[in-house]
């Protein structure tokens, strides 16, 4: 029965609970919360076992890795159409696509699978095809395959030859290489080398100059390389050049054998002994345009032009104002030449920006012309060859050769700047008559295109007046314009080229004139050449350039010279530091910069410029050998007689010989005295012998009358300093006894009255006025003998009279001073008498007599 009631029970319940839980179900509010909760803990259940499941970071890196490293093996270049289509990391790939780099160029598809794999690399292709990619995409890579950190060190190194090239490298691959956690480093001259010493230890990847490069390895305690992975060289044909031929030997000493090593250019060298130097194991050599027509791209087009050496100037501000809304680069062959014609076409005021980029210029000065030329849509740029490798400016409608380039390899570095990436540019040579055959062929022969054009003679504008106007009223100006003219004579005489460059067939006169100036400057080398070569500058065989080179510098035949400067001038390459320009016209092998002037910015400010008198006609006219008269004594000495280097030794012997006398300034005082301001006279402790025929210096008179002179002038005016010192002394001692025998009167005399006051202090201090002690004044010694009996019983009634006077007189009891041996003296005036008693008791004997008068 229970049982069956609470069954009814239940049953009857039922109903009532199916339906509150249908009504519960009816609550969205409700549901929603109680799936929140069941949902929630579902959702922790699932991380906890993922994380239980998921791997350490580094173990999916260590994966991905080796899958890209399978794919290496897989890889078919030809089938790349788009980065991602390499076996890249995700983080390149990110990198290259925020740098908008989305398909690969030929160089770089035939390069990268090479690199990739390891192998060693010589790559070259025209300019602007994009090689600075080619090689950074492996950098990234390698150090990301062994995942590189900064503990452990330098692991790749790319050298750049010059600093513009290496800034625009480190500016690429900042943004290709953002993703990655690599430190990287721009190590160049120019710039702060505390600082650098300091992070290079921890720094991965360095994008260098070879010169900066070398001086860290030399100074730099913290910096090694011993773990470097890959080598790069930009531009290898220039830095394996003669001109980084010592620097780049120093650094690879340096380098870990096992290593990879990459090369590129437009223009890659071959040569077995180059590549021995840098220890490169079977090498790939990839030429993308080795079999092509012609060996700068499709879309430029070339063309030359045949004018005189003093129609150039003209000719250059023609082309600017005809010119006026294009972006123009101007290669010059020297840094005088940018600095002097940069300023003068500023004043000129042509129409368009001028900007002027070489390597005498401060760093941060050269970035930001850089960076300006970049920005600007239309401007002129008056560069060195600095420029003329690897830069890579946007939008550059027109290359200007304004100086003849080196060789062909220049000429194509040079018009390399326009015409970039499938755009269009022009280009135009400038050539001399004599320069014109001999570079034709060089350039036919690199498979150049270019075709010859006229300038039509009324389209020109003289601007000759303008600059002799210029050069009138500024005198820096004109320095320059010397410098200048001797500057660019030099780099004509030191091309390696002489069926191109022959300098005794340029016409000076006019081409100084056509720079402002009245007549052309001396140029010493140019005479000692002519005295070697009496037949004129062509033909003469290399030993006899090479040994008037090396008198010049005073070195050996076969080193590098180091050339006087006659005019002023100066060397043309960039900074020593870095190497830059080595050879860029064959100057930069001579070390000139010690004359260089400043720049813009003040650069090279410790240096001073040296001031000739350069006008001398005959040593810059060159007149032919069958003119009557035209040899002067120096073109009649023999050709096999040798020049020696004059020292300033030898130099001032010969002004001695000439006995030129030193202009004098002399004053009269007005007394009709001559006084000798100028040059002022020295004195000397030991004059020197007269010698009848002054026709030099004995060096041993010189040394002995210098030795005479150290023992007598120089001891005697050492002597006489010490007695000064000592009278100094003396004086202040008794000035000091002076102040304290005034303090003792006035307090012993208050009641006195003021005029005795001043007699008593006036006759017992002396002359206060600062004259001279009068020997005049002291006693004579004889007589003081001949009276010391009369002395000595004087001094006793004095003492009796003054101790009775004192004790009578004043009730104070005076303390007796300090016996002392008398003293031989008078008194300032001619009645004074000598009582042979100290001062104080003198002192104590006038107080006495005085208060007895009063």
């Amino acid at each position: 029965m229970r049982g069956e009631t609470k069954g009814r029970r239940q049953s009857g319940n039922a109903p009532k609970e199916r339906a509150a839980a249908a009504q519960q179900s009816r609550d969205p509010v409700e549901n929603f919360e109680k799936w929140k909760i069941k949902y929630s803990r579902t959702k922790s259940r699932v991380k906890q076992q993922r994380k239980r499941n998921k791997k350490p970071e580094w173990q999916v890196e260590r994966d991905n890795i080796g899958r890209l490293l399978n794919k290496y093996s897989e890889m078919n270049v030809q089938d790349a159409v788009k980065f991602s289509d390499f076996p890249l990391s995700k983080k390149t790939i990110g990198g290259l696509l925020g740098a908008q780099y989305r398909q690969p160029t030929e160089i770089q598809r035939q390069t990268v699978g090479f690199a990739l794999r390891g192998r060693d690399v010589l790559g070259a292709a025209k300019t602007g095809s994009g090689k600075t990619l080619a090689f950074l995409v492996p950098v990234l890579e390698c150090l990301y395959r062994q995942q590189w950190t900064a503990e452990d060190g330098l692991g790749a190194l790319i050298i750049s030859p010059t600093r513009e090239l290496a800034y625009q490298t480190y500016e690429v691959l900042r943004k290709v290489g953002k993703n990655h956690e690599f430190s990287a480093g721009l190590i160049i001259g120019g710039k702060d080398l505390q600082n650098e010493s300091e992070r290079i230890h921890r720094t991965n990847i360095i994008v260098c100059t070879p010169g900066r490069l070398l001086q860290h390895m030399d100074e730099t305690c913290t910096f090694h390389a011993s773990n470097l992975q890959i080598l790069v060289l930009d531009e290898a044909d220039r830095i394996l050049d003669m001109g980084f031929a010592e620097t780049l030997n120093a650094i690879v000493e340096n380098l870990p054998r096992t290593r990879q090593t990459l090369l590129f250019s437009a223009t890659q060298t071959k040569s077995v002994k180059d590549l021995a130097r840098l220890s490169l194991k079977d090498p790939e050599y990839v030429w993308v345009h080795e079999k092509a027509k012609f060996s700068t791209p499709a879309t430029l087009e070339q063309s030359y032009v045949v004018c005189e050496l003093h129609q150039k100037v003209d000719l250059l501000f023609s082309f600017m104002r005809s010119h006026l809304q294009k972006k123009v680069i101007v290669f010059f062959a020297c840094c005088k030449e940018v600095q002097y014609l940069y300023r003068v076409f500023c004043r000129l005021r042509p129409g368009i920006p001028v900007l002027a980029l070489h390597g005498k210029q401060q760093q941060m000065k050269r970035v930001e012309v850089y960076d300006d030329f970049v920005r600007k849509k239309a401007a002129v740029l008056f560069a060195t060859d600095i420029a003329a490798r690897g830069l890579d400016f946007p939008a550059v409608n027109w290359v200007l050769q304004y100086d003849c380039p080196e060789d062909a390899n220049t000429y194509i570095h040079r018009v390399g700047r326009t015409a970039r990436y499938k755009e269009g540019g022009e280009a135009l040579l400038i050539l001399l008559p004599s320069e014109e055959k001999a570079m034709l062929e060089q350039l036919q022969e690199r498979k150049v295109p270019i075709s010859r054009i006229q300038v039509n003679p009324k389209k020109l504008s003289s601007v000759q007046q303008k600059l002799e106007a210029f050069l009138a009223q500024e005198k820096e100006q004109k320095e320059r314009a010397q410098r200048c003219f001797v500057s660019y004579l030099r780099s004509v005489y030191l091309m390696k080229n002489k069926d191109i460059f022959d300098v005794f067939q340029l016409k000076l006169p006019e081409y100084a004139r056509s720079l402002g100036l009245a007549m052309a400057p001396k140029v010493r080398f140019l005479n000692k050449a002519r005295q070697q070569r009496p037949g004129g500058g062509a033909g003469d065989s290399d030993e006899e350039l090479e040994s008037f080179r090396a008198q010049l510098s005073g070195s050996k035949p076969g080193e590098q010279a180091s050339e006087e400067d006659a005019g002023g001038g100066g060397d043309d390459s960039s900074d020593s530091d870095d190497g830059e320009e080595p050879g860029s016209s064959a100057v930069s092998l001579l070390g000139q910069g010690a004359h260089e002037d400043e720049d813009d910015d003040g650069d090279l400010a410790f240096l001073t410029v040296k001031r000739r008198d350069v006008f001398e006609q005959e040593g810059c006219r060159f007149e032919e050998e069958g003119k009557a008269g035209g040899e002067n004594e120096d073109e009649k000495t023999t050709p096999t007689k040798k020049a020696e280097k004059e020292s300033k030794f030898k130099e001032a012997k010969k002004v001695m010989k000439r006995k030129l006398r030193v202009n004098t300034k002399m004053a009269f005082t007005d007394d009709g005295e001559v006084v000798q301001q100028w040059p002022p006279i020295q004195r000397a402790a030991v004059p020197a012998p007269d010698e009848e025929e002054t026709s030099g210096i004995n060096m041993d008179e010189a040394r002995e009358r210098l030795r005479r002179e150290d023992q007598e002038f120089d001891k005697e005016e050492y002597r006489r300093k010490v007695k000064e010192k000592h009278r100094e002394k003396r004086l202040k001692e008794k000035a000091a006894r002076r102040e304290a025998s005034k303090r003792h009167l006035q307090e012993s005399n208050a009641g006195s009255a003021d005029e005795s006051e001043e007699e008593l202090v006036a006759y017992l201090g002396g002359s206060d006025d600062g004259e001279e002690f009068d020997p005049s004044t002291l006693p004579d010694p004889d007589r003081h003998r001949d009276s010391e009996q009369d002395s000595v019983s004087s001094e006793r009634g004095v003492r009796k009279r003054s101790r009775g006077g004192s004790s009578s007189d004043s009730g104070e009891d005076s303390a007796p001073a300090p016996k002392k041996k008398a003293r031989g003296r008078e008194a300032a005036g001619p009645e004074a008498l000598d009582t042979g008693l100290s001062l104080a008791e003198d002192e104590e004997l006038v107080l006495h007599l005085l208060g007895h008068g009063s």
